[in-house]
């Protein structure tokens, strides 16, 4: 019998609970033992839980207890979780997280501990909530070379461009309207300003291509200066605006990473990806393209794949699942310049300067007045914006998923 806990009693917490509780067979026949949970750790009181005698606020009696063998890490945050992650990887017991930051973060160094105690760490649930992105990889495309990931990693941003798609709405009250479901934040800036998929498009390039890809260096633009304009150019020029987490392994061995909207055609699988839902578009060189869709967030979605890598857990409790990737100061990330794109342009300019300047730019027709839109031939992002300096009245620069 493999004995577990959960850190953390929010959403995602209650939902491990709820599916180790229901599905128990179903997990035994899979692990190939009973995972029974032995404690909840969190701060509050839960009087009238069914079982309030799991619940214990010092972590202590976790990483002190040699029977509890894997524990699920839901708090979220940096802090304390990074602490009581090194304490409990470093006392030989697994840990399974949903925490994309924690991470992306500090991924590297807890996969280390884990390996020189010979437990495991992992994390499906930080990429794509209840979507197989991390296991499938690292392992059914194990045989393929990677060369892009491009995806919608963040289900409230989606939910924002499918209103303004197709509901007509502005911005702010797409925004609005998540908040009101529950589906943004009070304070949504890490969703609409691009750091919760910077952050997962991170932990993909690592894991990827075997080097930590530092989230920090990588290009991140939000949704924020999206307007119905831009919308209604897209849906002119068949195509729609999506947040991309964008990531590429360049001829050089270099990743180019950024997160940015792009101009999604609709002959792409991406384009169609709708509402809260995420999707992930993997290119092998075997393979070719792969897509994984689902629900990226939400209670048992997320608590579905923590639980499964609890499994995984057990089930490798004698040789250790190897994942992960390697710390090091080769210079990994890519400058901008090295990958060039096509980009959907508006101006205040004439059609005629367009032209000057951009040479052979698809010229769009105009849904307003005393306006020029524009799709320009691939350049890096030196060239789109030194071009588009010599343009007056530049209103939007978007590039073009191809």
């Amino acid at each position: 019998m493999a004995k577990a806990a959960i850190m953390g009693y929010g959403t995602v917490g209650s939902g491990v609970y709820d599916i180790i509780k229901m599905n128990a067979a179903r997990l035994e026949a899979a692990a190939g033992e009973k995972i029974e949970l032995k404690y909840i750790l969190d701060i509050r009181d839960f009087d009238d839980h069914p079982e309030k005698h799991l619940f214990t606020k010092d972590v202590k009696d976790i990483i002190n207890d040699g029977e509890v063998s894997v524990v699920a890490e839901v708090m979220g945050g940096l802090h304390p979780a990074y602490e009581f992650t090194k304490e409990l990887l470093s006392a030989g017991k697994s840990v399974v997280t949903s925490n994309k930051e924690l991470v992306a973060t500090y991924g590297s160094e807890l996969l280390k501990i884990a390996e020189e105690n010979n437990v495991n760490y992992m994390f499906e649930a930080s990429v794509g909530g209840g979507i197989p992105i991390i296991r499938p990889l690292n392992r059914c495309l194990a045989a393929n070379n990677i060369t892009r990931i491009a995806g919608i990693l963040n289900g409230t941003t989606n939910y924002i461009l499918y209103q303004m798609i197709t509901n007509d709405k502005s911005f702010d009250t797409a925004l609005r309207d998540a908040q009101a479901n529950g589906y943004a934040e009070r304070n949504p800036a890490a969703d609409i300003e691009g750091h919760d998929a910077c952050r997962k498009i991170a932990i993909l390039s690592s894991l990827a291509w075997g080097k930590e890809v530092d989230y920090s260096s990588i290009s991140t633009e939000g949704i924020v200066d999206i307007t119905l304009e831009d919308v209604r150019y897209a849906a002119a020029a068949d195509a729609v605006i999506k947040l991309i987490g964008y990531a590429e392994r360049l001829d050089n061995g270099k990743v180019y990473a950024h997160v940015a909207p792009m101009m999604i055609k609709h002959d792409c699988m991406l384009s169609d990806i709708d509402d809260v839902y995420n999707g992930i578009l993997v290119r092998g060189d075997a393979v070719g393209d792969v897509m994984f869709y689902g629900a990226g967030a939400g209670k048992l979605p997320t608590a579905s794949a923590v639980v499964a890598d609890m499994i995984d857990s057990v089930i490798h409790k004698e040789r250790r699942a190897l994942i992960g990737w390697e710390k090091t100061d080769e210079d990994v990330c890519a400058a901008a310049d090295d990958k060039k794109f096509r980009y959907f342009m508006r101006t205040q300019d004439t059609a005629e300067n367009v032209r000057s300047v951009f040479g052979g730019a698809e010229i769009l027709k105009s849904l307003a007045d005393n306006e020029t839109a524009f799709i320009t031939e691939e350049l890096t992002a030196s060239e789109a914006a030194e071009k588009s300096a010599a343009l007056s009245g530049v209103i939007t620069s978007i590039r073009v998923f191809d």
